[in-house]
């Protein structure tokens, strides 16, 4: 897998609170412990080497402790990071502040778009990791670190390969001959406006779709599973019943085990079948965490 995106540290600062300041009308956190843990596309890299893939990471961070703690944790779980260091920038980070049973309180963000010369450098560390690759997956979270995304799009499919997009904002004319887009509800009607009906949905979509050149679009809809949409026909999978602890990075779970599957020769229905079950156990699971292949597929 080569995996390029925005990558992030996710910070969890857990404790509780039992009173409210006298010095303003908030609440007094008591902090009790941390935790850290990939974030963004270094997340997709993370649960595509949780489901038994060789996974290359492409992304930008800061020299700072921050883009080392990420680096470090990345290595850890087995992921090859290729993290370009730009000075000039502070590595993304979102630090989630959580209470009793788990509720979250409040969430700071910290970011910097990177440099145009480091952008150029990642280009061309893309252009060397392509040929060795089978599936290419970009994770655009919007933070400024798939400038280039067009051109790994045009470069990937003329190399033969299957490229996966996360997609973010409401320009979807950079995403333009991908294989497949994956967003979820609130990202598509960004792009194609609010729907009356089923029929309706249909319609914007395969618009979208022809418009794009793209294979097809997988959208994700939480508690009511996935559409998946191909030329001239969709085909729905619901969602498994399960109880839902946290959303958090259910969208990284689903497009890596699209890609992995893929990647493996299934066909792209069986591969979104297996996506629509990781995301549903990703779901079960508080933060941004991974889906093995034993809980997919049961131990071997």
């Amino acid at each position: 897998m080569l995996v390029v995106g925005d990558v992030m540290l996710d910070r969890y600062w857990f404790g509780e609170v039992s009173r409210i300041s006298p010095e303003a009308p908030v609440p007094v956190f008591l902090w009790q412990k941390e935790q850290e843990l990939p974030g963004g596309a270094a997340n997709v890299a993370r649960n595509c080497v949780a489901l038994g893939a060789e996974t290359r990471l492409l992304s930008v961070v800061g020299r700072d402790e921050a883009g080392g703690k990420l680096a470090r944790l990345l290595a850890r779980e087995g992921v090859d990071a290729r993290l370009h260091r730009d000075g000039s920038i502070r590595t993304i980070q979102k630090l989630r502040v959580i209470g009793q049973r788990r509720h979250q309180l409040l969430r700071i963000d910290f970011e910097t778009p990177p440099s145009a010369e480091v952008l150029g450098s990642k280009l061309a560390d893309f252009r060397r990791a392509l040929p060795d690759c089978d599936v290419v997956l970009l994770s655009d979270y919007g933070k400024g670190g798939l400038a280039h995304i067009a051109t790994m799009i045009r470069e990937g499919r003329k190399a033969g390969k299957r490229v996966l997009v996360d997609p973010k904002g409401d320009d979807y004319s950079r995403y333009r001959g991908a294989s497949v887009v994956t967003p979820n509800l609130a990202e598509l009607r960004e792009v194609v406006g609010s729907w009356k009906n089923e029929k309706d949905l249909a319609e914007r979509v395969q618009s979208l779709r022809r418009k794009l050149r793209l294979d097809a679009i997988l959208l994700t809809r939480g508690e009511d599973g996935m559409t998946l949409f191909r030329d001239k026909k969709s085909v729905h999978l619901k969602a498994e019943k399960r109880e839902v602890s946290d959303v958090t990075g259910a969208g990284d779970t689903v497009i890596a085990a699209l890609a992995v599957t893929l990647a493996c020769g299934q066909g792209l229905e069986a591969a979104a079948r297996i996506a629509n079950r990781a995301g549903g156990i990703k779901v079960t699971k508080f933060g941004a965490a991974v889906v093995t292949r034993a809980e997919l597929f049961g131990k071997r």
